[in-house]
């Protein structure tokens, strides 16, 4: 089921089935009910906006998780999970702008990332790799905007530079997990003003996403709407030479196989 979060046309936030051209039937429930008690209601809507499919309890992020990323950056392939997050706030909608911040004074910085997002839809504590893939509800694009300037050479400061406001894109749709049994085979990428930046698959992922759910639940409770972003591929902006770093009047756009395309301009 492609699950979508939109505004009406009179302003009211809905959530729905996506019907694929611009119309959404609405469902009864809030997501986190229950997938199966999910109702239709057979009331069939335009969606005036798009909204990011989910408003996050938590947001976990793994880095490094690509072996050719890993490559690119120079860096050793990690032992274990690198875990950093994001503050709910940075949260941005489809078509919604990124903004490059007032504070990234020491000239261009800013990176896209395209990374795949898993939703936890049930609290989930301790699981094991067998049974991770049960906590998933379902899976969304994400952009892990990053500012290289801040993460790297202001103190290592990982977290600062990817928690500004409007740094993490989610959507355009929810994908609940019965539509991907096997998160570990997807095509992702990215395109930047129309240029393939970033292409690959899920395959190439050091820690699987039932690893990274089984390490992060460990003493860890992981509440329903908890999104990990599992990593990007290889192609990254600052890794590029010359470097190719996020402007105003950009449009980045993260396409991950049967999801679809998330959009956004940068201002």
């Amino acid at each position: 089921m492609r699950l979508t979060r939109f505004a009406d046309s009179q302003g009211n936030v809905r959530l729905g089935i996506d019907q694929g051209d611009g119309t959404a039937e609405i469902l009864a429930r809030s997501l986190f009910d229950s997938k199966h008690l999910l109702e239709q209601t057979g009331k069939v809507v335009d969606i005036h906006r798009r909204l990011a499919p989910l408003q996050p309890s938590n947001i976990f992020c793994i880095g490094l998780n690509y072996r050719e990323h890993a490559k690119e950056s120079g860096q050793p392939i990690p032992e274990a999970p690198v875990v950093f997050m994001k503050p709910t706030t940075t949260v941005c909608h489809p078509g919604e702008p990124i903004h490059i911040p007032k504070c990234c004074v020491h000239g261009p910085e800013v990176d896209y990332e395209c990374e795949l997002a898993v939703v936890i839809g049930v609290e989930t504590r301790n699981a094991t790799e067998k049974d991770a893939l049960r906590s998933i509800y379902g899976y969304t694009c994400a952009n892990d905007v990053s500012a290289r300037k801040w993460q790297r050479n202001n103190g290592s400061q990982w977290i600062r530079g990817k928690s500004f406001d409007t740094f993490c894109p989610l959507g355009p749709v929810l994908l609940t997990a019965d539509e991907i049994p096997d998160p570990q085979t997807l095509a992702i990428k990215t395109v930047l003003n129309g240029q393939v930046m970033q292409s690959h698959t899920t395959a190439d992922m050091i820690f699987s996403v039932a690893k990274i759910i089984s390490f992060l639940s460990q003493d860890t409770t992981l509440l329903p709407g908890t999104v990990i972003l599992t990593g990007t591929p290889q192609g990254v902006g600052v890794a590029r030479k010359p470097p190719v770093f996020l402007k105003p009047g950009d449009e980045v756009v993260v396409e991950i196989e049967k999801i679809g395309k998330l959009v956004n301009p940068v201002v």
